[in-house]
């Protein structure tokens, strides 16, 4: 099976939703294209194509803060990825940990 080309085969983007391999924790959500899938999966390091800058990063190239690939999954539409990973360092370019920190409403 070619999971290449089920997962792009009639979009150029798919979410990417990163989690803590350790905890289960999101800790953040990204954009990949072909290039940058393939690229993860030769480097075993995360890569994501930014639509405002409409170009490949590689997350922790200038922070330092890599994303270390534990696995990958596909949700069963083949529409998202599920990408579990050793996260070095805080994820969000705030330095939190977790992008996901802006609380709107939560049960006590």
């Amino acid at each position: 099976m070619n999971w290449e080309d089920m997962i792009f085969s009639e979009r150029q983007l798919v979410p990417a939703i990163i989690t803590d391999c350790e905890n289960g924790d999101v800790l953040m959500l990204a954009y990949m294209n072909r290039e940058s899938f393939r690229k993860t999966l030769e480097t075993g390091k995360t890569w994501f194509f930014s639509r405002s800058r409409n170009a490949l990063w590689n997350k922790g190239e200038t922070s330092g803060h890599w994303q270390y690939v534990k696995s990958i999954k596909t949700d069963c539409d083949t529409d998202t990825l599920l990408i579990a990973v050793k996260q070095i360092g805080p994820a969000c370019h705030t330095g939190k940990r977790s992008c996901f920190f802006n609380i709107i409403t939560e049960e006590k």
